[in-house]
């Protein structure tokens, strides 16, 4: 009973770390490291049932959370500045600069 509570309020104090250093992060580490706590919190459950031993947890959780913050950090929308296309000068050189409206609208 003490070894649950234990390793309860160790995770509570992950979590609460985790969540509070959010507020210096970009939204790309956000999604990443929610995705992570999240996908090793699923990992973990996954493990044990299918396992039943903590090896098996150990495993899913450490999967789990690789998958999770590897998925959180890949669905980060671009924003729209950000968008790079390539374009030609009157001069035939070829330049990457950021996309204009003509992009975003489909007319290029």
């Amino acid at each position: 009973m003490i070894m649950k509570k234990t390793i309860a309020a160790v995770l509570m104090t992950v979590v609460t770390v985790a969540l509070a250093g959010c507020e210096t992060q970009t939204e790309s580490q956000q999604r990443a490291t929610t995705g992570a706590l999240v996908g090793g919190a699923g990992g973990a459950l996954v493990g044990q049932a299918i396992g039943g031993n903590t090896q098996s947890t150990l495993i899913g959780a450490g999967a789990g959370a690789l998958l999770g913050a590897v998925v959180g950090s890949s669905t980060t929308p671009q924003p729209r500045g950000q968008q790079m296309c390539r374009y030609q000068d009157r001069y035939g050189q070829i330049y990457t600069a950021p996309c204009d409206d003509r992009y975003y609208r489909g007319q290029y």
